[in-house]
């Protein structure tokens, strides 16, 4: 698989001025404040035990109240036997991908951490049943797929909607019983990893940050370069609508992580795949440049939108661990 964008060299000096809306900042506090008067109308979120067959996690279908109080489903994992709050991994999902079945992701649990699982609305069919609908789906003339839905107006966007339940989550999480509040740590690969990002500027107080081969970063340059979906949906868009691309531009400025990076102080472990078609290594590194508070990252040479999979699974393990015995911020170690 030859190289399909910038050389590495390149795109360590690669930083692209990307526009910030004007109203960028007051767009997001008012959609999350929405959000939250909504959820505080909604019913509370739910954990149901689920019996999965194992004996060594204790596993719960959760719904939880997210965008416009509508609810979201997930999985929340947590060792069994565990005591005490214990720091919590909060996973986004790639594109088109639903939560799965309820023992498919036991990682994190294994590890000996809490796990929450978000299902990405309108995206998955979880076997175990109650899926994310997409309520608010649709809008005149997008093409098939999710980036073009409502991206007329960044009021209708579908990332609105994904972004403002994954905040949620995180917020539900953090007031759960079992979680310590300051040891939460939001991770994804592709988009799943710029859902991450766009939480990290979003919610203060994270202990980190790990996206994978981040999708929607600098989006307009993935659509310019890319010739593989999820990015050819906004050419394929623009095909049709030749008259249109400064609004959709302006849409998707709202939405792409690496302007949320900016806002963002959590430490951050990326990964950045130099072969990857999908997600062009430059558009990533422009979120990982944009990124404001302490990052690494972790680079593959040879490797596709695939990154480094189990490898860097391994490296997130290692940090994550050395992350959560760090004394916490502003507070004396008592060990």
């Amino acid at each position: 698989m030859p190289l399909t964008d910038l050389s590495l060299a390149e795109c360590l000096d690669h930083r692209p001025e990307l526009p910030v809306p004007d109203d960028f900042d007051a767009f997001w506090s008012g959609t999350l404040g929405e959000a939250s008067a909504a959820a505080g109308a909604a019913p509370p979120p739910v954990f149901t035990p689920v019996d999965t067959g194992l004996s060594q996690i204790r596993t719960y279908d959760v719904t939880l109240p997210g965008f416009a109080g509508r609810p979201v489903r997930g999985w929340l994992h947590l060792p069994a036997g565990a005591t005490g709050r214990l720091g919590c991994v909060v996973e986004f999902l790639g594109y088109g991908r639903g939560r799965g079945l309820a023992h498919e992701s036991l990682v994190w649990a294994s590890a000996g951490y809490a796990h929450l699982i978000m299902d990405t609305r309108g995206q998955g069919w979880s076997a175990a049943g109650g899926s994310t609908a997409d309520t608010d789906a649709g809008a005149a003339g997008t093409v098939p797929g999710f980036l073009t839905r409502g991206v007329e107006s960044p009021e209708t966007y579908y990332y609105r909607r994904v972004f403002t339940d994954a905040v949620r989550c995180v917020e539900t999480v953090r007031a759960h019983p079992s979680v310590d509040p300051d040891r939460i740590v939001v991770t994804g690969v592709s988009q799943g990893g710029g859902i991450a990002l766009a939480v990290a500027g979003l919610v203060p107080g994270l202990a980190g940050v790990m996206p994978d081969v981040p999708f929607l970063c600098d989006i307009r340059r993935g659509a310019e370069i890319t010739g593989r979906p999820p990015y050819t949906e906004i050419a394929e868009y623009l095909r049709l609508h030749r008259d249109r691309a400064e609004t959709v531009f302006t849409t998707l400025s709202y939405f792409d992580a690496a302007l949320h990076a900016t806002r963002a102080t959590a430490p951050a472990l990326f990964s950045i795949a130099m072969m990857d078609d999908i997600c062009p290594p430059s558009t990533c590194f422009a979120a990982y440049h944009n990124y404001a508070g302490a990052k690494d990252v972790r680079v593959y040479a040879f490797n596709g939108h695939e990154g480094g999979a189990a490898y860097q699974q391994r490296e997130q393990l290692a940090w994550v661990r050395a992350l959560f015995a760090a004394p916490k911020p502003g507070r004396a170690d008592h060990s």
